[in-house]
């Protein structure tokens, strides 16, 4: 598959990395409407560039950065479109990528109308497999419909009641910043039931979302009804071996915050400190009263990649099976109890 980025912001340039760590796709190239310093970083890596438009290619000229042309040059070049621009401007592109007769993925900040399915690779991968437009849920919903599905699998699940306390901005967002405050935008149903529910229907959850002066990750707090009632080793060892689900020992290991949780991923030496797993506070995990109580940390940045590349080989006809150990493989995503037997099998 010949893969073009649309977008090469936060999620964009991570998923154009992802890409190139793929032995079945190539990354035709990105598309960076402004010629700024992360348009510097990409013309080091070697990532051709494309200007959004006319306009734009004007300003890289004038700059001298590396330009391959506009986005229309790129779209005649590809086979699929990973759209990762600004929240409402894959909406807007959708009609070019059409009149190409190009497949498309588009980011959690779409509308779910924009595309054929919601994707989660561990809830609907094979149910959506061979379309031609996918729409990869939010960083929250993929946080949180990796869980669920998982301990539905297993255990089944009733209903969930989750809140969330959500970063504030991403670390470059300076426009959102500084943020003093504990905010909310209403105390009503959160954006991410629905949305959960376009990937896994009749999904019976309740989510409330604050927001706190942050930019590391996003809390999630988890306390879900299961059909089962399994012992606390038992959930351990089934989320153990979950791919895409890392639990981490917080009290033996000083993980104290979401600051340390990416300082160990600065000291693993991962890539921009990303962590895409699930980050379960394995402290937090216990059964009460019928209900589970689980804490999970989120990070924002990251978390969606590995659906993007799964999304793109669902277009392909690949099964789930198929292309998630591949992608964790590649991208050298854990899963398990992260002590040091595990980190020594990587």
């Amino acid at each position: 598959m010949r893969i073009g980025v649309i977008g090469y912001g936060t999620i964009g340039k991570r998923i154009a990395d992802a890409v190139r760590l793929q032995e079945d796709m190539e990354l035709v190239g990105v598309v960076k409407p402004t010629p700024d310093y992360q348009a510097l970083a990409a013309a080091r890596k070697g990532i051709p560039v494309y200007a959004y438009d006319e306009k734009s290619l004007r300003l890289y000229e004038e700059k001298g950065l590396p330009v391959e042309g506009t986005m229309m040059d790129l779209l005649e070049k590809i086979d699929v479109a990973i759209d990762a621009s600004p929240g409402g401007k894959g909406a807007e592109n959708k009609k070019l990528y059409e009149e190409k007769g190009l497949r498309q993925i588009y980011q959690g900040g779409e509308k779910s109308w924009v595309a054929e399915a919601s994707y989660n690779s561990l809830c609907n991968h094979d149910a959506v497999i061979g379309a031609r437009s996918l729409r990869v849920v939010s960083c929250n919903t993929t946080g949180l419909l990796r869980l669920l599905c998982s301990l539905d699998k297993y255990f089944g699940v009733e209903k969930a009641r989750v809140t969330i306390i959500r970063r504030a901005a991403d670390p470059r967002e300076l426009w959102r910043g500084p943020v003093n405050t504990v905010s909310w935008k209403n105390l009503g149903p959160s954006h991410h039931e629905e949305d959960a529910r376009t990937v896994k229907p009749g999904l019976d959850l309740i989510v409330t979302s604050i927001v706190a002066p942050t930019t590391l990750a996003h809390i999630q707090i988890h306390d879900i009804k299961l059909r089962e009632t399994p012992g606390r080793d038992e959930l351990i060892e089934k989320l153990a071996s979950t791919p895409r689900i890392l639990l981490l020992d917080t009290s033996a290991y000083r993980l104290n915050g979401t600051g340390a949780i990416i300082e160990l991923a600065r000291d693993l030496g991962r890539s921009r400190n990303d962590l895409p797993e699930n980050l379960v506070l394995m402290d937090s995990i216990r059964m009460e009263h019928g209900w589970l109580r689980i804490i999970q940390v989120v990070h924002q940045e990251s978390i969606v990649i590995p659906e993007n590349i799964d999304a793109v080989r669902a277009m392909m006809g690949k099964k789930l099976e198929e292309t998630l150990p591949v992608t964790d493989k590649t991208l050298g995503l854990l899963h398990g109890v992260l002590d040091a037997a595990l980190l020594a099998k990587k």
